[in-house]
């Protein structure tokens, strides 16, 4: 068992994100290694959003109230989904 943080994110998103982008993936690498976030990225064609695969919903939380994208309105909604994985190379990273 897995967990998704979803973002959908303003227009001109990739533009907008620039002055934050260093701290938005500072905090990614250190989630990174403390081991609670597995994957993450932006949608592309269009970029309209965001997901990132966490261990723990804590971790994604945590990482929510955290994220300067969020905290600078990049995101216009986000969600931690429970993701019932039972196949792939991340399976035993739970």
């Amino acid at each position: 068992m897995h967990f998704l943080l979803m973002y959908e994110v303003v227009d001109e998103y990739v533009t907008k994100r620039t002055p934050h982008r260093a701290e938005h993936l500072a905090l990614a690498q250190a989630a990174t290694a403390q081991g609670d976030l597995l994957l993450g990225g932006a949608l592309v064609e269009p970029v309209d959003g965001a997901i990132l695969l966490f261990r723990t919903q804590q971790a994604a939380e945590a990482f929510a109230a955290n994220d300067p994208y969020i905290h600078h309105g990049l995101i216009t909604k986000w969600s931690v989904r429970q993701w019932n994985t039972v196949a792939g190379s991340l399976l035993n990273s739970q």
